[in-house]
């Protein structure tokens, strides 16, 4: 027997929801300053959930788990407002929406890897311009001292931030699937 659409549904949103519980609570227990030039730059593992997610519920049900604890930072973790949600919403969605959508066109092992690893560059790249567009434009720090910072702090930061969570994420995915933990959305 078939579960019924809005059942399916309502099991989706029950699902994301916690999703985005197990993100803010990580936001809340694991804030890593990684440079000690930038230590308000600091590593999160918000967004390992998050591609979890998306590789079992799909990209567009990841997107809206990521604009919740985007959210939820920006308001209340020292997000740094509605900049932050967006720098945080364009940055790591970058990574969610291209490992979820790479992983469900080829959903093997060299799938995963690849769709993880083109979501972390992905996200590195985004972060450079968005650093010269909203660290200058809306926080006032001056272009010069942004293009100082690329090299030696903002890339490397934003590459391990995004290495670190593909790494995580295929770990703590393999885990699960190996388990069988996930609930299929298709059963009664």
């Amino acid at each position: 027997m078939s579960v019924s659409r809005s059942r399916r549904q309502t099991r989706i949103l029950v699902h994301s929801a916690m999703w985005v519980a197990l993100s803010v609570v990580l936001i809340m227990l694991v804030q890593v300053p990684l440079f000690a030039a930038a230590p308000w730059m600091k590593y999160d593992m918000a967004d390992v959930p998050v591609i979890i997610a998306s590789l079992y519920l799909g990209p567009v049900s990841g997107l809206m788990i990521l604009a919740a604890v985007s959210l939820i930072q920006a308001m209340y973790f020292g997000g740094d407002g509605m900049v932050g949600f967006l720098m945080h919403f364009i940055a790591s969605g970058s990574l969610v929406f291209l490992t979820s959508v790479i992983y469900q066109k080829k959903q093997t092992l060299l799938g995963l890897v690849m769709g993880l690893a083109v979501g972390a560059c992905t996200m590195v790249a985004m972060m450079i311009p968005m650093n010269f567009i909203f660290t200058v434009h809306f926080f006032g720090v001056p272009q010069e001292m942004v293009k100082e910072m690329m090299l030696p702090v903002i890339i490397p930061f934003n590459a391990i931030k995004a290495g670190l969570n593909a790494v995580i994420s295929f770990a703590v995915y393999q885990m699960l699937i190996k388990r069988n933990a996930f609930f299929d959305f298709t059963e009664e």
